[in-house]
């Protein structure tokens, strides 16, 4: 006699209450309800209308089934759910998927909108004058701090650099990306149109139809990209946002800093933002990016910046109808038309003929006409954007001295700061290389003989460099990062082989160390005091005023040692670094080379800049940004204006005189607490790591293999063939799989332990609330945690046979999740952070509905005592399941590697 099975599925009434008491736990603001709900409801109206019976109706099923597990944590639901993933076809099991990735890239656009939402009304009503993480008040706390004239020096100081890479943690396709930026337009249309009116009903009928497009757009590429593919990807954030969007960050701050006077004379902030780029450039790993590739990279980078330029040019030059007589020209003026005219008379007619008595506007419309020519690299144009500044220059000193000065310090203005903050390059571009690369390429050469290919391609970058500068200026090109530096002589050896290459023809070359490794860390400053007593770095920093660059890695250091030991030894890494340049009177740059994950470094940067030594960071803050991240942080621009003001306001309060006290005493005072803290994490760790077979046992408990397959990026997952070591595997592999197994342990693993060393809880709550570094840390790892599911993670580590490394990991999880709670306080993860718990718990349930259906995938693919014949393509329609759910994943938990 068979039982009825536990808590059958409930009838569709109760199906709508379990849905609406989710919703309401979330405390979702009532107008991102509303997005979600409409945005679901098209998701819904596309699968019945999608011509699979039966598709919508099974999607359903798993969600509330989902939604259940997660709300009642009952092992009933939680195994209902699992039969009922496992139950479908694989067929069927893909469709599903793909409808659970689309309703997730739904969710965080109505999640973004809401974003851009709030800060339109946060500006709209007060002008952000509220705020405090704004550019303005970190100025006025300087003020109060160090004076005017001082801070004032300081602003002028001021530089964020962000760097775009090409690392491939962006698990979307740029046609799914294109898909949902339309589709947030479509829903800004929707909010202003008139309720129920045609222009209402026309934005649901296109966004219906984006919907299904965004269905029926395969999730996964077909082929991994090239190099130049990605270089045009960025491109990208460039054209729709970055471009225009600074100096709008520029003219806001000045807006916030100087009232009405802001527009009608000379602005008190600089163009303080740089933006560099390793996509073409980084080719540590990556044979396909070439000399070649670099070349074209710059190329492509400079036809978009002039692009950008021309047009915006001709628009402001277009408008500037100010009349001779009421605005005379000035001499400088008068004499930039003569030249154009006796260069180019028909050209010159032309333009005087649509612009009748308007020499400014005559004057603007020329450079718009040099500008193409310099971009089609024909006679007449500009030789570099210095020669540019001075014309837009000449322009706005006539404007403003007949009188004109909004105008001059209006539209012209922004012109200015885009030209200094992009020039004809748009991105410098910097080339990366693995030292043992040059090491091997010096050995051959001083051997004699014939070249390799590989070092002729080592020795065609320095040319290739060379040919960038000569063509878009030094800016364009010349930091060079070498990889694993070990010694002074790894960055000796950058300078040896551009004479090989070019004898003393070679480029300008700033060469900056990348120390990686715990052991490199700990000897970055014996090898910078031997670096700059080197000739070239001598001379290259006397030309920039006692300038240097080091670059510090977040990812391999944390697998070297752990998060928490890797932590610790950087900020011990910056404080000895940063004392040593002050002795040294060097203006000291650090290079963060943090990843989008929090097991690279991740989360919020605005926090990590204010936990930094004192002198790390004098105003100067350059790191990496990846993948989901460039798109996350630059993609939409209200959000772009308000991540580069939070950051560039950290940076700028990192240096003052409360924020560094403050650091340094908790640094002091719980000295005690980080040195056993490191001890105990680094013993927790290498008890994992270092165990008898633990490579191979990873890469059977989560998709590592599989996500090597996923054409993400035109880099190889893994430096080796095998997972045997530790050391072949790359940092965002081994942070990705933890991700899509739910259990992310990259970024918590041997905190608990640490903590739970020191033991003394008030000691640690002490500690949390008063030493920037601790709580940094804690903080990104309940987001971390909060990401985690144990039940799903157990299913996980029960396809791997060593049940003494799943209890070690679940152990080590239960520790740590004790720990964050009672030192953030509260009865969960993220109760002090209530809007990010939303957001994950949001999310949650139908990761957890993902998530099953990766692991049938991953236990057929695991499986030994599979009874489909060889070349069935069984495997193959299971690994295209697996890796449709990987998508899915990384969508719903927005962190890959």
């Amino acid at each position: 006699m068979t039982q009825d099975p536990p808590n059958p599925e409930p009838t569709p009434t109760e199906a709508i209450r379990v849905i609406g008491r989710f919703e309401a736990g979330r405390a979702i603001p009532e107008e991102m309800r509303a997005d979600v709900r409409m945005l679901g409801a098209l998701l819904g109206q596309v699968l019945r209308e999608s011509g699979h019976p039966g598709l919508f109706e099974d999607v359903e099923r798993l969600r509330l089934a989902s939604i259940q597990a997660y709300e009642e944590e009952s092992s009933d639901a939680f195994e209902r759910a699992t039969a009922i993933a496992d139950s479908f076809t694989v067929a069927r099991a893909d469709e599903v998927a793909r409808a659970f990735t689309c309703y997730f890239h739904l969710v965080n656009l109505a999640e973004e909108h809401q974003r851009v939402r709030i800060l339109r009304e946060r500006t709209g009503k007060a002008g952000r004058e509220g705020a405090t993480d704004t550019v303005a008040t970190a100025y006025a706390q300087l003020c109060r701090e160090v004076g005017e004239d001082e801070a004032r020096r300081r602003l002028d100081g001021l530089r964020f650099h962000p760097v775009f890479t090409a690392h491939p943690t962006e698990a979307r396709r740029r046609a799914v990306s294109t898909s949902i930026r339309r589709l947030s337009e479509l829903l800004g249309q929707h909010d202003v149109a008139s309720d129920g009116g045609s222009e209402q009903r026309r934005a649901h009928r296109r966004m219906l139809e984006e919907v299904d497009t965004l269905w029926r757009t395969a999730p996964l590429r077909g082929q991994k990209p090239a190099p130049t593919d990605e270089v045009r990807t960025v491109m990208s954030v460039f054209d729709e946002t970055l471009f225009t969007t600074v100096p709008h960050v520029y003219r806001r701050i000045d807006d916030a800093l100087r009232g009405e006077d802001s527009g009608a004379s000379a602005p008190v902030v600089p163009a303080f933002v740089r933006v560099g780029s390793w996509v073409g450039g980084d080719r540590d790993g990556n044979p396909f990016v070439t000399a070649s590739v670099t070349r074209e990279a710059a190329q492509i980078a400079s036809d978009h910046v002039l692009r950008g330029l021309e047009r915006a040019i001709a628009r402001i030059g277009r408008s500037l109808t100010l009349d001779a007589e009421g605005t005379p020209p000035s001499a400088a003026v008068v004499a930039l038309w003569d030249t154009f005219v006796a260069s180019d008379e028909a050209a010159a007619s032309d333009i005087a003929a649509r612009s009748p008595e308007e020499p400014h506007r005559r004057v603007l419309l020329v450079m718009a006409e040099k500008i193409s020519a310099t971009r089609q690299h024909e006679t007449g144009g500009y030789g570099s954007p210095e020669e540019l500044l001075a014309d837009l220059r000449a322009v706005q000193d006539s404007l403003a001295a007949s009188g004109a000065r909004r105008h001059a310090f209006g539209g012209i203005q922004h012109l200015i700061w885009q030209v200094e903050t992009y020039g004809f390059h748009l991105t410098e571009l910097e080339v990366r290389q693995h030292s043992q690369v040059h090491r091997e390429a010096l050995a051959e050469l001083a051997a004699g003989g014939d070249l390799s290919e590989k070092t002729q391609e080592v020795l065609e970058v320095f040319r290739a460099v060379a040919d960038i500068q000569r063509d878009y200026g030094l800016r364009a090109a010349g930091r060079y990062v070498v990889s694993f530096t070990q010694s002074a002589e790894d960055l000796a050896n950058v300078h040896r082989l551009a004479r090989y290459a070019l004898g003393d023809d070679v480029p300008v070359l700033d060469v900056v160390p990348l120390f990686e490794t715990f052991a490199d860390l700990q000897a970055a400053p014996e090898i910078l005091t031997q670096v700059v007593e080197f000739p070239e770095f001598q001379a290259r920093m006397a030309a920039t005023g006692n300038r240097l660059e080091v670059m510090l890695g977040y990812s391999d250091s944390s697998k070297d040692v752990g998060p928490v030991a890797a932590n610790l030894a950087l900020y011990e890494a910056q404080q000895k670094i940063a004392l040593w340049a002050k002795d040294a009177g060097i203006a000291l740059t650090l290079f963060h080379g943090r990843g989008g994950a929090l097991g690279r470094g991740g989360g919020p940067a605005n926090s990590a800049i204010l936990a930094q030594p004192p002198h790390s960071v004098d105003g100067r803050f350059k790191l990496t940004e990846q993948g989901e991240t460039i798109f996350a942080r630059y993609g939409e621009p209200a959000i772009a204006m308000r991540h580069i003001d939070q950051v560039a306001a950290a940076t700028l309060l990192a240096s003052s005189p409360g924020v560094e006290e403050r650091i340094s005493s908790a640094a002091a005072r719980f000295s005690d607490v980080a040195a056993v803290m490191d001890a105990a994490s680094r013993e927790r760790f290498f008890s994992l790591v270092k165990a008898e077979g633990f490579a191979p046992w990873f890469a059977t408990v989560t998709p590592l293999e599989e996500i090597g397959l996923l054409a993400l990026g035109s880099r190889p997952a893994r430096r080796g063939l095998s997972v045997e070591s530790l050391e072949d595997l790359r940092a965002i592999p081994w942070v990705f799989a933890w991700t899509q197994a739910r259990i992310n342990l990259a970024g918590w693993f041997g905190l608990g332990s640490a903590l739970e060393a020191v033991g003394d809880e008030a000691l640690l709550k002490d500690a949390y609330r008063d030493w920037p570094l601790l709580q940094t840390m804690i903080d990104n790892v309940a987001m971390s945690l909060a990401k985690t599911d144990e039940r799903i993670a157990r299913r996980y580590l029960a396809l791997g046979d060593r049940d003494d490394l799943a209890q070690l990991v679940l152990d080590e999880l239960a520790l740590t999740k004790s720990w964050v709670i009672r030192l953030t306080g509260g009865d969960a993860l993220l109760e002090n952070k209530p809007i990010l718990q939303r957001a994950v718990a949001l999310r949650s349930p139908y990761v957890d509905a993902l998530s099953l259906l990766q692991l049938r995938a991953l236990r057929e693919l695991r499986s030994a005592t599979s009874v489909e014949p060889a070349g069935s393509g069984a495997d193959d329609e299971q690994r295209r399941l697996l890796l449709l759910s990987v998508s899915g994943v990384a969508a719903g938990l927005q962190n890959t590697g």
